[in-house]
């Protein structure tokens, strides 16, 4: 009889993988028809020389060495480069990594809740919730978000090795969920606080959590010192990083807010996945019943989950999973316009799913009635998210169709329209793209990037004078900005105006001393004004650059 019931154990395991396999890649297999987007796919590959040398020694020195992007991300360097070397500039490549990260993920998350609990139908749904739910549509879809994919997967496979260290504790098994910990922060240092989901899986499902022991609580906080050693080491460095880099401030106060009521959004996103945006704008103020309310709502789950320990572990276990996880990305240190982000939700997501599973059917269900109700619900549920995420992949087929879509959805997204106006400029349609500059820019008047690109739009329609006034504004709020001088030259030129146009490109080259396209332009209003030495000297030295 056992082996019968091992076999059939084996049998659910093999099919629930097979499944979960297929109907992610029915759902996800359009992405590898996406192309690279026009948001931070260049910095991370399309104009990175450093990724298409491919793997190289040299190369390999810069990931260990760079700082960059805003975090220390060695391992997500290295894995564009093997991209880069397999697939080149082809961006299908890149989204079909991105997708074979996910489901590892999900299957490994399926293997650490089948090992940790036995329990094969929740730990499945746990895994399909994560594998399928729409917010997670971002990260698998953005070849941006490797990041975030490789970090988690790294992450779930520490989990993994870690429920294999505890079954019998020794520094053959130890070693390796530290290393894999590692490669985790040195993918994307955003989950430094695992080590605590670790202690908090010690209470359950793993049972090592012995209240009454002293020592052994002892030994399990010495066993955690050098994971938090190492969370400690990169979160210095990602603060660092973050302070040392042009940002956007906001007061302490709005920042605590949005922390409390991006929260309880996240909630409500996992439970009811509507209007799902690229960029969440920074609210302009809060309304006190609603950080009052969040506040409220944090404080009485807590509350509640912590009195029902005890009765109900995976209701503990799972919402400090998902408010320990998400901590650190709720903008507390912000360093950007978005209030919030969905491929934030990612890791986080599996603690909601760990109480949809295991807590809430014991607190709501008697357990006559539990199988009847919950299996039928759990079904109707996934098939609910595998239409909403394939209906939500389709939205990111381009930027101009992301973009439009987050337009919908959002208000006063002035972020949005200036990179929907970046977008259409890019697609030919300049006097569509100068209207969304308007829209930028009329919501928020000193937002620089929207001035600039309206300067770049007014110039490329003839309009020079209109393009200088928007290049002044720039100036003004920016009066160290290379290439403001340097459009605002070219505008000059246009009018006719080469001495202003050449104090401008000097202006630039004194700014940026190898900019190349300045001391062509510089060479070009010297052969315009019949000085053909200088501007010969000043293509030669442009072409040297």
């Amino acid at each position: 009889m056992p082996s019968k019931i091992n076999i059939s154990t084996l049998g659910m395991k093999f099919f629930f993988s097979i499944v979960l396999v297929l109907i992610t890649l029915a759902i996800y297999w359009q992405v590898n028809q996406f192309d690279f987007f026009l948001v931070d796919d260049s910095l991370y590959v399309t104009q990175n020389n450093h990724i298409q040398s491919g793997i190289t020694l040299k190369g390999i020195r810069w990931a260990f060495s760079t700082i960059h992007a805003e975090y220390y991300i060695p391992l997500t360097w290295l894995s564009f480069m093997v991209d880069y070397q397999i697939y080149g500039l082809h961006a299908g490549g890149y989204h079909l990594t991105n997708l074979i990260l996910h489901l590892m993920s999900a299957l490994l998350l399926f293997w650490l809740f089948n090992r940790m609990t036995g329990a094969v139908w929740r730990s499945a749904f746990v895994a399909f919730l994560f594998a399928l739910h729409p917010l997670h549509v971002e990260p698998v879809a953005w070849i941006t978000c490797r990041n975030t994919l490789l970090s988690a997967f790294f992450c779930i496979l520490t989990l993994c090795l870690y429920v294999y260290y505890t079954e019998k504790p020794a520094a053959r098994r130890y070693l390796p969920v530290l290393f894999c910990f590692a490669c985790a922060l040195m993918s994307k240092p955003v989950f430094m606080t695992l080590p605590v989901v670790m202690m908090l899986l010690d209470y359950w499902p793993l049972g090592r959590f012995d209240l009454k022991k002293e020592s052994f609580i002892f030994w399990q906080m010495k066993e955690k010192i050098p994971f938090f050693v190492l969370s400690a080491i990169f979160t210095v460095i990602t603060i660092v990083l973050r302070l040392n880099r042009p940002h956007t401030s906001f007061p302490l106060e709005d920042r605590l807010s949005n922390a409390l009521v991006s929260f309880v959004t996240y909630l409500e996103k996992t439970l009811w996945p509507h209007d799902l945006a690229f960029f969440y704008p920074f609210p302009s103020h809060f309304p006190e019943w609603q950080v009052i309310g969040a506040a409220f709502l944090i404080i009485f789950i807590s509350s509640f989950v912590m009195v029902m320990m005890k009765r109900l572990p995976h209701l503990f276990v799972g919402w400090f999973w998902f408010l320990i996880i998400v901590f650190p990305v709720l903008g507390i240190i912000q360093d950007n316009d978005q209030a919030m982000a969905d491929r934030f939700h990612y890791l986080p997501s599996i603690g909601i799913g760990m109480m949809m599973a295991w807590g809430l059917p014991v607190l709501f269900f008697p357990p006559t009635t539990r199988k009847n109700i919950l299996l039928p619900a759990g079904i109707v549920a996934i098939v609910m998210m595998t239409l909403f995420t394939w209906h939500q992949c389709t939205y990111w087929t381009n930027d101009i169709e992301l973009f439009k879509r987050t337009l919908n959805v959002t208000n006063n997204n002035y972020v949005m329209h200036n990179l929907m106006g970046v977008a259409l400029e890019k697609d030919g349609k300049t006097k569509e793209a100068l209207q969304h500059f308007n829209d930028a820019i009329r919501l928020k008047p000193d937002y620089m990037l929207a001035l600039i690109n309206r300067g770049t739009a007014y110039y490329k329609l003839g309009s020079y004078q209109q393009a200088i006034d928007d290049y002044n504004q720039v100036i003004r709020l920016k009066p160290d900005y290379a290439d403001a001088y340097n459009n605002r030259g070219l505008a000059y030129g246009k009018l006719g105006q080469y001495q202003q146009a050449i104090a401008d490109f000097n202006e630039a080259i004194r700014l940026k001393p190898n900019y190349a396209g300045a001391f062509n332009n510089r060479g070009l209003a010297y052969l315009l004004q019949g000085q053909k030495e200088l501007g010969c000297r000043e293509a030669k030295k442009a072409c040297e650059l």
